[in-house]
């Protein structure tokens, strides 16, 4: 099960690897075949990892090397998959896979096809370590990496400018909210030594509820789920990011990226719980948002972006 969890991790990123490097050598259908079938042997051994967690009921723990290691600190680079995270990878891996397939059809008269799949399977790549990380500072990694991945596939048709001045947009307004999870990630660890999901977990759930510093905490990981999950006030990256091509929409904007603001809530659920404060935060700002996106897409006339609302 181990080697299944690095596994995952390395069949993306051979994929971005080969339709990267060799993208003016490779064929167009080909390049789509091999994102494509990294995706396919992921989702598989994804569903053998889901099967494992939920009918044994244990976490695979997978240690891979010390990343950051001074004084007291001790940061490793490690995998952790438990019945969340399994969850997530075969809705990663799944929708994934279709939207893989569905862009060697879509794409197939685009120039710079091989460019497309290379992106498709780099966000893919990041959007694994986000969901796969044991500590918050590897989860911001995977948050960084696909906040890039989308920069990328939101402004590939560079040529329009409109193209580009979304992709901008939507990485500056993410940028917002991940300087409120990167406030979170330090105010965690002055608070409890440790960046370790399941050590501060452990920690947080000793405290009392509407503990102040738990409510910082969440107050900061709520921001940046904010920005990632397009929630008010930072929500209009979002139907802006439409303008990129229609599997890109779908890979970030429904299935995979807006989901990682929700992962990272269900994945500090132990502090969530605990500060009352924040979750009322959450109902309002959830509220207001599915409220006002629907009144705006009731003047919308382009689809996706009524889709998008």
């Amino acid at each position: 099960m181990q080697l299944i969890s690095i596994l995952l991790l390395v069949f993306p990123l051979v994929g971005f690897l080969i339709t990267g490097l060799f993208h003016g050598m490779l064929n167009r259908n080909l390049s789509g075949i091999i994102a494509s079938g990294t995706i396919f042997i992921n989702l598989i051994l994804a569903a053998v990892l889901f099967g494992f967690v939920t009918s044994s009921n244990q976490t695979v723990e997978t240690p891979l090397f010390d990343w950051i290691k001074f004084a007291d600190v001790n940061i490793p680079f490690a995998l952790t998959v438990d019945r969340l995270s399994a969850l997530m990878l075969l809705v990663i891996n799944g929708v994934g896979l279709l939207i893989h397939i569905y862009s060697i059809g879509y794409m197939k008269e685009d120039e710079g096809v091989n460019r497309f799949f290379a992106y498709l399977n780099l966000f893919v790549f990041f959007m694994l370590i986000l969901v796969l990380s044991s500590n918050y500072l590897m989860l911001f990694i995977g948050w960084e990496g696909v906040g890039l991945s989308s920069y990328l596939l939101i402004g590939f048709w560079f040529k329009d400018h409109a193209n580009n001045d979304a992709a901008k947009k939507a990485f500056i307004i993410n940028r917002i909210g991940d300087l409120g999870f990167l406030i979170g990630i330090f105010v965690m660890f002055i608070t409890f030594k440790t960046l370790s999901i399941s050590e501060i977990a452990a920690q947080a759930s000793l405290l009392s509820a509407g503990n102040l510093t738990l409510l910082a905490i969440t107050l900061c990981l709520f921001i940046g789920a904010m920005g990632k999950s397009a929630q008010i006030p930072l929500f209009t990256w979002l139907p802006d990011a439409m303008a990129g091509p229609t599997p890109v929409s779908a890979l970030i904007h429904a299935a995979t990226m807006v989901t990682a603001g929700i992962y990272l809530v269900a994945r500090s659920s132990v502090m969530f719980v605990l500060s009352p404060v924040t979750m009322n935060v959450i109902l309002i700002v959830g509220a207001a948002t599915a409220l006002i996106g629907g009144l705006i897409a009731i003047y919308q006339n382009d689809i996706k972006k009524i889709l998008a609302y």
